[in-house]
């Protein structure tokens, strides 16, 4: 099968969507398949591969490095009459994910979507809260133009049938967990950010914006500070809000965007994962804290909802609840038993989650978009 992949973000660029997408390629490789990645050209990237086709793009204002895709309908049918695949992707719902849809529908190729990102919620975050509405109706009408819209929880698939998407489809996560791994922690980076060898060490990873709550974050770094002195937090990424923060905390350790190994030994040592979102539509490093042993604080949405216990790996919080979060991250991040036996049982409730089962159910998913909607559905309430 030949399949193509339409994404506004890919790596070397560090997200959620970004890896993801990342990941569901590589697992439609190792299955045989021949994938052709659409995208826009990164500034100061390699040359594309001979599967790649790159398009125009623009930056993103507050995402530096970051660049959604100019329209490029009559380029995508173009490409796609040469080389017509079997089942198209679009990850992202930028201009370019628009282009893919109208090309792929115009030429009767079957195509599904991915709903990787609340930006319906964003419009709260960035004091836009009249717009929420109208983020979810433009989101609505983007989808519903798919075979199937794409979605990694059951949550999601009851929140999005109910506010009319129409073809909704479960498509669970996965975590490397050879990647993510506890053997990684390492004493002597713990001392080189100044962690003592018995201090709490706190982390968060993920973009320092408005829309990741971080001023409860911080609350309750706090919190646990009172119980704790010696107690660290170390932030690994970019984002708009850095520079604030880090002058009004000059106690906290940034470490910038980590990739790879070097974000997964940041994990291991780390003793508490506190992730105080609400605007994640899944939450990729839940399933990396959890796999590296370390014991996460989240609300009980997304990742969180699906596979994280309440006081076996951590705590799963009713949304909005600041107050339950910062005791969250004060009683566990001060009690270092409990970090240690809910890190062990975390790791253990994850380490089912293959991405090679996921690539086969992707896979299934696109070869099968031609079958009739009344398949899809029963499927997907399976």
């Amino acid at each position: 099968m030949h399949y193509a992949i339409v994404t506004e973000t890919y790596p070397p660029e560090v997200n959620g969507v970004a890896l993801t997408v990342r990941s569901l390629e590589t697992g439609l490789r190792e299955r045989g398949h021949a994938v052709s990645i659409v995208r826009p050209r990164q500034d100061g990237a390699t040359p594309p591969e001979a599967d790649e086709l790159l398009v125009r793009g623009i930056a993103l204002p507050r995402y530096p490095g970051l660049r959604a895709g100019l329209p490029a309908t009559a380029t995508l049918a173009r490409t796609w009459r040469d080389a017509r695949p079997d089942a198209v992707y679009v990850a992202t719902e930028g201009p370019l994910g628009w282009s893919a849809l109208r090309a792929a529908r115009r030429a009767g190729i079957p195509v599904a979507t991915g709903f990787h990102t609340r930006f319906d919620t964003y419009m709260r975050d960035y004091r836009m809260p009249w717009l929420e509405p109208v983020a979810l109706r433009w989101m609505r009408h983007f989808h519903n133009r798919a075979h199937a819209t794409l979605v990694p929880t059951r949550e999601l698939d009851i929140f999005l049938r109910a506010r009319g998407f129409a073809h909704v489809r479960l498509l669970r996560r996965a975590v490397d967990t050879g990647l993510f791994d506890p053997v990684r922690r390492d004493a002597a980076l713990r001392a080189s950010i100044g962690v003592a060898t018995d201090a709490p060490l706190v982390i968060h990873v993920g973009r320092i914006a408005a829309e990741k709550n971080l001023a409860l974050a911080v609350r309750a770094f706090r919190a646990l500070q009172a119980q704790r002195p010696d107690a660290r937090y170390v932030w690994v990424g970019e984002g708009p809000m850095r520079a604030s923060l880090q002058r009004e905390n000059p106690d906290f350790v940034f470490t910038g965007v980590r990739r790879g190994e070097a974000l997964a030994r940041l994990f291991a040592c780390a003793d508490l994962f506190a992730f105080p979102s609400l605007s994640e539509t899944f939450g990729n490093v839940t399933l990396e804290a959890m796999a590296s042993g370390v014991p996460v604080v989240a609300y009980d949405y997304g990742a969180a909802r699906e596979h994280l216990r309440d006081g076996e790996h951590g705590a799963a919080i009713v949304p909005g609840d600041g107050d339950a979060f910062v005791d969250a991250v004060a009683r566990i991040g001060s009690d270092a038993d409990a970090m240690r036996a809910m890190g062990a049982a975390a790791r253990q409730a994850v380490l089912g989650l293959s991405p090679t089962r996921v690539a086969a159910d992707f896979d299934d998913l696109l070869s099968n978009l031609h079958e009739p909607e009344s398949a899809h559905v029963h499927r997907a309430a399976a």
